[in-house]
């Protein structure tokens, strides 16, 4: 790995040279490379999980098909469709320029509409004017038509700043679909739906989810167990939680305790919980999740993660009866917070690895004993977010 190719695809990129010396160090530059150039683009196929608390998939797979959304039954998947991304296509820079942050423009970048929270700014922009919309970079995503000025946008700080025309990507606008609205799908990637499949939750399991927002998993688990199991959501985001109970009350979801607590202290805080299954789905560097438009974390921010999320061990093993299951996953690709910290709590809980009931990714690095019970997933291999997933037996 020579520093002028780490410097060559940092430019290309616009990942750091950091970043991409520490990946390689553990996967090979050719593979680093190839799982960024992944990153920078959205899957194929954006993926929804049809909700069977109240509808079939044949009768949302019709409903889209009729809409002349171009839908595909996942071939393993049973509740899941695939929903066709168009593109790249050119975006000329024409008119005035907005800059978004890198959240707004990510999302504008697959054709969404630009909201002013995610303006950072527009120059002279006037209500109506034909508009650029650039991410902090310089690097045009779409192009749009202003539906407020500069002045407005800036100050009003709320509400529609650019009705996008053309975007890089398109897909269907998911949550402005009927389906959306009435709870019958939730939108969810592959290796996400998959980690609650691996959990394997039954209608008479105590569950606990110790970072349960926006619910995905929550609400998925709640499915598989038909409303039946008791389940318990926590979160410490306030404004997490709200998100994570508007799901809920959409899905028609019935069986979740939701409950604001940080879940590194569950042992402490709530000595009575007692679970048959524990999902462990922790804050991370999220390197795993596309489009990214740049990427410019460090080798730092990456341990201060992992030092954080092995924090919640203690805990979820405290909590879970013996012979129960912990499942742990990441959105991330990096080996530090994912078979360094399972080797961890290998070393430290009564903890053993499992074999999951389901592969379709990839195993883990061979960096300790039971690395091809893992599964990961690669961007540029799996045409998925980057992922990882590890699951436990309590000893």
């Amino acid at each position: 790995m020579a520093a002028y190719d780490v410097c060559k695809l940092a430019k290309e990129t616009r990942f750091s040279e950091e970043l991409i010396s520490y990946l390689s160090k553990f996967l090979g530059f050719s593979k680093t490379s190839s799982i960024i150039s992944a990153l920078i683009h959205p899957p194929r196929f954006y993926s929804i999980r049809v909700n069977t608390l109240k509808t079939s998939v044949e009768e949302v797979y019709k409903s889209l098909c009729e809409k002349n959304i171009e839908t595909v039954i996942h071939p393993i998947l049973d509740d899941v469709l695939l929903i066709r991304v168009r593109g790249p296509f050119e975006i000329e820079v024409q008119g005035k320029i907005v800059v978004a942050d890198k959240k707004a423009a990510e999302s504008v970048y697959m054709g969404a509409d630009l909201y002013a929270p995610g303006v950072i700014s527009a120059n002279g922009v006037k209500k109506s004017d034909f508009v650029t919309i650039v991410d902090e970079n310089g690097f045009p995503v779409a192009n749009g038509v202003a539906v407020q000025s500069e002045f407005d946008i800036l100050n009003q700080r709320r509400g529609l700043a650019v009705n996008v025309v053309r975007s890089r990507y398109q897909s269907v606008s998911i949550r402005s679909l009927d389906e959306y609205i009435s709870g019958k799908i939730y939108e969810q990637n592959i290796p996400a739906i998959l980690t609650s499949i691996i959990l394997e939750p039954t209608p008479h399991d105590v569950i606990v989810d110790m970072c349960a927002a926006p619910g995905g998993k929550t609400t998925h688990i709640a499915q598989l167990t038909f409303n039946k199991a008791k389940i318990y959501a926590f979160d410490n985001s306030k404004s997490k939680i709200s998100k994570l109970i508007e799901n809920i009350n959409r899905l028609g979801v019935r069986n979740v305790n939701v409950i604001f607590s940080d879940s590194r202290y569950l042992h402490i805080d709530y000595p009575f919980l007692k679970a048959d299954k524990v999902l462990l789905d922790p804050p991370c560097s999220a390197l795993g999740v596309r489009p990214k438009l740049f990427e410019y974390k460090s080798v730092r921010d990456i341990m201060a993660c992992a030092k954080y999320q092995i924090q919640f061990f203690k805990s979820a093993v405290e909590i879970l009866k013996k012979g129960g299951v912990l499942v742990y996953s990441t959105c991330t690709i990096t080996p530090d917070e994912n078979e360094v910290i399972v080797k961890h709590a290998l070393e430290n809980f009564p903890l053993e690895l499992d074999k999951q009931i389901l592969y379709i990714g990839t195993q883990g690095l061979n960096m300790l004993q039971g690395s091809n019970l893992l599964q990961r997933f690669y961007p540029d291999e799996h045409d998925t977010p980057g992922y990882f997933i590890a699951k436990f037996i309590k000893v």
